[in-house]
């Protein structure tokens, strides 16, 4: 199935010439400052960037998912994509789906246009891919909800405006997951506080915990109904993984690219260093898991959009093309020797931020258990 047509295509390039010209140039300043301006996603919005697949009424230009994932795959190549797909593909989904219509006309107009940036509040110190095991609370007291409890390795968690939390809102339900609700929180909301986290990598994503004491939120707030979050979790995960294995890729690729132009150039003992057996043959080792990636994603890209269960194939997916960018960013650096180690390159930044590539959206390891689960092998 071709994915992409002469309108996909022009979407792309004029999404690459805005990327050249308003952000590359300006990737290490952003870096060093450990974060992505404000102003940008702005910027990205006025353009259509910005959940593009939203209904016109709702601030988008109704296009379909293929726009989302040229988007992702663009940003992805310089590294900085992912905090803009999960605002535009992660969370705003989550609103559109469940929220009912005052929520969507008060909130997702302004997700398109940049103007409220969107983060999602599952993982907690204890509670990481388990969510059954979740202990923030939401008790409703009158028309409110009052939050308790804590957050952490949330992505856009500083920048966010407002945050969907997932919290029990029954914490007596047995089991757990049945007492799990999503509710809408302002990040000016009193009782909550923020503290960026420092990491090894992905510094123009910033990464926070979040704390909730006595905090407060009208019952307005909850989207769809109490006691359906784990559900509505489970209909959107498998969209997460699917742009989070996109986000790999096509890192991968880019990194891919970097390796080869620089065994081309840099010249050792009188000749081009990719015209070694060793480099030449690690390069086509390197391009062949690429392009079994490439073509395992744009499958499942196509089966997604025709509205197939791809539950356990991005899982699949989610933890070989996470792997494989890993090795490809070990290899690709290990090519630009003494120089790959520089910042001044750009595969020493790729290097950083692909570590976290197999632990966030579900480790590599939750990835495997939920396939074996799909094969009926249920014994742990």
């Amino acid at each position: 199935m071709e994915l992409y047509s002469e309108e996909h295509r022009v979407f792309r390039q004029a999404l690459r010439k805005f990327v050249e010209k308003e952000m590359t140039p300006y990737l290490d300043q952003w870096e060093e400052k450990g974060e992505f301006p404000r102003e940008m996603w702005r910027r990205l919005g006025s353009q259509g960037y910005l959940c593009p697949w939203l209904p016109e009424d709702l601030g988008g230009i109704g296009v379909g998912f293929e726009f989302s994932v040229i988007i992702a795959e663009e940003l992805s190549r310089i590294d900085s994509g992912i905090g803009i797909s999960l605002h535009s593909d992660i969370v705003a989904p989550y609103i559109f789906s469940y929220g009912h219509r005052e929520q969507k006309a008060r909130w997702l107009p302004k997700c398109a246009t940049g103007d409220l940036v969107l983060a999602i509040a599952m993982t907690e110190p204890n509670a990481g891919s388990d969510l059954q095991g979740i202990q923030t609370t939401a008790l409703k007291v009158g028309n409110e909800y009052i939050i308790n409890g804590q957050k952490t390795f949330i992505s856009n968690g500083i920048v966010a405006d407002l945050i969907i939390v997932v919290a029990k809102t029954n914490p007596e339900a047995q089991p757990a997951h049945k007492g799990l609700s999503l509710l809408a929180v302002p990040a000016s909301t009193p009782g909550l506080s923020r503290r960026k986290l420092k990491k090894m990598g992905l510094h123009l994503v910033d990464t926070a915990e979040l704390f909730f004491e006595d905090c407060r939120i009208p019952e307005t707030n909850l989207l769809g109904e109490e006691g359906k979050g784990f559900i509505y979790l489970m209909e959107k995960l498998p969209q997460e993984r699917l742009l989070s294995a996109l986000f790999s890729q096509s890192l991968a690729e880019s990194m891919l690219e970097d390796a080869l132009n620089y065994a081309r150039e840099r010249k050792a003992f009188g000749r081009a260093i990719g015209d070694f057996q060793h480099n030449a043959f690690k390069l086509a080792e390197m391009a062949t898991e690429v392009q079994l990636g490439r073509t395992f994603l744009d499958d499942l890209i196509a089966q997604h959009i025709a509205g197939k269960d791809i539950t356990m194939r991005v899982s699949m997916a989610k933890w070989w093309i996470s792997e494989m960018a890993n090795r490809v960013a070990y290899h690709a650096l290990q090519l630009h020797g003494g120089y790959g180690y520089m910042d001044e390159y750009s595969i020493s930044r790729r290097f950083r931020s692909i570590r976290a590539h197999s632990i966030f959206a579900g480790t590599t390891e939750v990835m495997k258990m939920i396939i074996a689960r799909q094969m009926g092998l249920s014994g742990f």
